[in-house]
């Protein structure tokens, strides 16, 4: 089988599970499957958002993130269910369990997706036998589906699993790119976002191709150094390798003051704090990264120190969350004595583009809040046209290297420290 293999270059796979919460709900209860369903949250008081639904669903216009009173507006006998994170991370978990007896480097991107480096598996068979086996045993050991993207490097794989969904296998070879990618929209590739599409569009570059051929220096003054790479991925170039520890990387940033006298007043060590908190924001912000974990470090004047920290639910980058959490920390542990030093330190750092917001039902609730707003801008919308107001979260500039960017991913910190083989 090596014959199928290239002498010199890599097969990847890019392996991508389709609607995924909903699918693993349907795996659990069979008595849901081709009937639509929607994961979300409040359902009982039918507020929220919707998380993932299924493709029954998506046929009536449901979406990811369309508020849960407008998805039942669509679909009056939409199957709402509240989300079961545990029961998506034990799917994940056996999921890339089934990915690693095919390959040992296998680099999970977010609880659904993952890449597969198969160049040197050649003794399991060609890779779209290796891709229907996979496939396969995905499907009989957890009933669920997924698609298989098939090609050199990183990016086209993703780029091929995007083609045939649900249950589609794709090859996508270098050659392919002028027949297959090129004539796609500049926006339907990975990597461009709603911004970056704008700016392209604005320069006359309205497809891939346009892309691929385009200016270099022109690209640059556009969009900086990303100008060069978005080029590079139009031609079908990505030397990114498959890491399998990519998901154990443990980052941090932090910042600590000795306080000019020792302070027992708690409104002055949470000033401190707001303004430790500010500082290691704005470092995050310029590393372009989020926090899944925090920690307080507090020296008292006999200079015992005493730290704390806690991992969290959702990402986090702004000063007031870094300040919110901070703050519990600090309270929990901080003794009433005066204190010497203060530390605030944001751990377990996630890149901005892979990083994918854990929608829990605390978020739901802060998400219907918004419900009567999201109302007016429907029916805004639906008087004065679609682009009459747009969200300032959907303005991102960056769509990411990395992007989880599927509707159904969250963070993947659950998965760091695990071996599969």
């Amino acid at each position: 089988m090596k014959e199928y293999y290239p002498k010199k270059g890599r097969v990847i796979l890019h392996v991508d599970m389709n609607s995924f919460y909903a699918s693993v709900e349907c795996a659990y209860n069979p008595l849901l499957k081709g009937k639509p369903l929607a994961i979300a949250g409040n359902v009982e008081e039918r507020k929220g958002i919707i998380v993932t639904c299924s493709y029954e669903a998506r046929k009536f216009g449901v979406k990811t993130t369309m508020p849960l009173w407008e998805a039942k507006k669509l679909c009056p006998r939409l199957t709402i269910m509240p989300p079961n994170f545990d029961r998506y991370r034990k799917a994940s978990l056996e999921l890339f369990a089934i990915l690693n007896e095919f390959s040992p480097l296998v680099e999970p991107i977010s609880i659904d997706e993952g890449y597969v480096d198969i160049t040197d598996s050649y003794d399991l068979g060609s890779p779209i036998h290796i891709a229907e086996m996979i496939q396969k045993s995905v499907m009989e050991r957890l009933d669920l589906p997924c698609s298989i993207g098939i090609a050199p490097n990183k990016f086209l794989a993703k780029m091929a699993s995007d083609l045939k969904k649900p249950m589609g296998i794709t090859i996508l070879r270098k050659r392919d790119i002028p027949a297959i990618l090129w004539p796609m929209e500049i926006e339907e590739m990975h990597g461009i976002g709603k911004k970056t599409g704008e700016k392209l569009r604005a320069i006359g570059i309205i497809t891939i191709k346009d892309l691929a051929r385009g200016d270099s220096v022109q690209l640059k003054a556009v969009l900086g150094i990303n100008g060069k790479r978005l080029k590079e991925r139009a031609n079908g170039e990505d030397k990114r390798i498959v890491d399998p520890d990519a998901a154990n990387e443990f980052k941090s940033i932090g910042n600590s003051t000795t306080l000019p006298k020792d302070i027992a007043n708690q409104q002055e060590l949470c000033s401190i704090l707001d303004s430790l908190a500010f500082k290691v924001a704005t470092r995050m912000k310029v590393k372009h990264v989020h926090a899944l974990a925090i920690a307080v470090t507090i020296r008292y004047q006999n200079r015992k120190n005493n730290s704390k920290s806690m991992k969290l639910i959702n990402p986090i980058k702004t000063q007031s969350e870094l300040f919110e959490m901070s703050k519990q920390l600090f309270l929990k542990a901080w003794n009433g004595n005066a204190v010497r030093l203060l530390g605030v330190t944001a751990t377990e750092l996630v890149d901005n583009n892979i990083v994918a917001k854990q929608l829990d039902l605390f978020s739901y609730e802060k998400e219907a809040e918004k419900e009567p707003l999201l109302k007016t801008i429907s029916a805004l919308k639906e008087k004065y046209g679609a682009s009459i107001i747009e969200n300032a979260g959907d303005r991102s500039d960056w769509k990411g290297e990395e992007n989880i960017g599927t509707s159904t991913s969250f963070n993947k910190d659950f998965l760091q420290g695990k071996k599969f083989f």
